[in-house]
């Protein structure tokens, strides 16, 4: 956040010093990003020649994101620890096929999005049988930031308040069409670049973004109606 502060403030005075600094620090940014796919990358190695602690790291590593993405997908958190339990599987499994063409993030991504719309796929199954409403299990969990984090908040109508605006904003992303849901998590919430969703899920650069901009606005729509005017 600090740094955040301190580059802004360059930014805004665009003092040559100032430019000359916000220059060092990116550049400076980016060659710690480097090291970190370095780091990354010589876990995956390690991992393709047989060393299950390697991957341990990569799970540490990416499970938290993962997990989320699963649960913005699904919005059922049982569902979400499932699906992303049998996507780690999978990749540990399989990751001796990774070439190292894109990040292994990005890899990872994609294994976890196709379990996910498998999943989807067996509740609309399942749905055919049964009558039970697939959403109001999420909204017991109380969202995924319940789920996922402690609050030190101890203030119980904050929490309800905070939980209940989650639960709805879920909604209104489960609402979305598959595909514009997986771009809009993608992109919006992950903070994945166009070209990454590109590779993951494997369509051109213009429907990325035609999705991506029709998923925004059938969510600005949603939420007017649920939570009112933004």
């Amino acid at each position: 956040m600090q740094l955040l502060i301190v580059v802004n403030s360059l930014y805004r005075n665009k003092t040559p010093r100032g430019t000359k600094t916000l220059l060092w620090m990116s550049k400076a940014i980016e060659h710690e990003k480097a090291q970190d796919v370095d780091e990354e990358m010589k876990h995956v190695r390690a991992c393709q020649k047989g060393d299950a602690e390697a991957f341990a790291f990569l799970v540490e590593r990416h499970s938290k994101k993962m997990l989320n993405m699963a649960y913005r997908m699904l919005g059922d958190y049982d569902d979400a620890c499932d699906i992303t339990q049998e996507a780690f599987l999978s990749a540990f499994r399989s990751i001796t096929g990774f070439q190292g063409e894109s990040k292994f993030s990005t890899w990872l991504c994609r294994i976890v999005i196709n379990y996910a719309k498998n999943r989807l796929k067996q509740r609309q199954s399942l749905s055919r049988h049964e009558s039970a409403a697939l959403d109001e299990k999420a909204g017991e969990q109380g969202g995924c930031a319940a789920c996922l984090a402690a609050s030190d908040d101890n203030d119980p109508g904050e929490m309800l308040e905070r939980h209940e605006l989650e639960y709805r904003v879920q909604k209104c992303i489960s609402g979305l069409d598959e595909d514009y849901r997986e771009v809009l998590v993608m992109r919006d919430i992950q903070g994945f670049s166009y070209e990454e969703i590109r590779q993951t899920l494997q369509i051109p650069d213009g429907t990325v973004k035609s999705r991506l901009s029709r998923a925004r606005l059938a969510m600005k729509d949603c939420l007017k109606k649920i939570i009112g005017d933004l």
